[in-house]
């Protein structure tokens, strides 16, 4: 038994990303994020659409063009809101400040996320992979002096992105 190695931090936490993106509704991106301050969870988020609302994996999804950084079109999902949003507003449903927290997600947040993660005290991102429009986010990151850590150089691909 000594030979087994106990994963880091964070390897452990993004592994808790997998399980809680399990409970994702829309199958075109599945993510989730867990929050953490001092080696504990103090939030947790996958995409889903809002309480209450109809979900993609019920009514389909709810598609919108939009053009990312580099000109190409894209169908966004616009159903549901990011996994790293739904543990914000978890954090903020409960009164948990999340000042100096490091979060975890599936990918790189995109340009919407980063802005709420930046005003809401987060220091530290770590990402299991990269985001196609995350151009965007760096430049923020760096500037507000947020550390991001991208574990793989892959970028993920949603089901269907390109239809």
């Amino acid at each position: 038994m000594a030979d087994r190695l106990r994963p880091s931090w964070d390897e452990y936490f993004l592994g808790l990303v997998d399980e809680v993106a399990q409970r994702a509704t829309c199958d075109r991106g599945r993510s989730g994020c867990v929050i953490a301050r001092d080696r504990r969870i103090i939030a947790t988020g996958y995409v889903g659409s809002p309480a209450g609302l109809p979900h993609c994996d019920e009514a389909g999804h709810l598609l919108k063009t939009v053009e990312d950084e580099g000109g190409e079109r894209r169908q966004h999902c616009v159903r549901t809101i990011h996994a790293e949003q739904n543990a914000v507003c978890q954090a903020a449903r409960f009164g948990t400040s999340l000042e100096g927290a490091t979060l975890y997600c599936t990918m790189e947040p995109c340009r919407a996320c980063a802005m709420l993660i930046i005003n809401c005290g987060i220091v530290r991102v770590v990402c299991g992979c990269r985001y196609h429009a995350a151009g965007e986010t760096r430049a923020m990151f760096e500037g507000a002096g947020v550390e991001l850590l991208v574990v793989s150089e892959e970028t993920l691909q949603y089901r269907d992105q390109s239809s």
